[in-house]
């Protein structure tokens, strides 16, 4: 990893491009199908308990909700609260972190969302020619 200078001194300069920097761990992490939609319903709804965000991702198993959150809340994303009831109440929310990747996903899905229909027609293009070549 390279280093570039500032005016407080020193500082890594992150590449994800080069193998074993943190940040391509980093792009893994959050650009991966269940984090993209827990951020977005956090951002959208704001603090959420477990079955809430459960209920709102339909199709994503208990297991790996559990894996993305806690993955999210050691990246410093997600903020996981415990209330001392019977039974438990914990909540979760985006930390001003999480706050930051608001804009950048909204604008991903939005993309998406407007893009899909030119991206089944390429899919199904695609999969004639490779069907027409076996």
């Amino acid at each position: 990893m390279a280093a570039v200078e500032n005016v407080t001194g020193r500082m890594p300069s992150f590449d994800p491009y080069e193998r074993g920097c943190p940040s391509r761990d980093l792009l893994d992490q959050i650009g991966s199908k269940w984090a993209v939609l827990v951020l977005g319903e956090l951002g959208r709804n704001g603090t959420s308990r477990f079955g809430q965000l459960r209920q709102a991702l339909a199709g994503v198993s208990e297991k790996m909700l559990t894996q993305t959150l806690r993955t999210l809340e050691r990246d410093g994303l997600v903020s996981r609260t415990v209330y001392p009831e019977v039974p438990p109440h914990v909540e979760y929310e985006l930390t001003a972190l999480g706050q930051t990747l608001r804009e950048p996903l909204k604008a991903l899905t939005e993309w998406s969302v407007l893009h899909i229909e030119e991206v089944i027609t390429a899919r199904e293009e695609y999969d004639d020619r490779t069907e027409r070549t076996r």
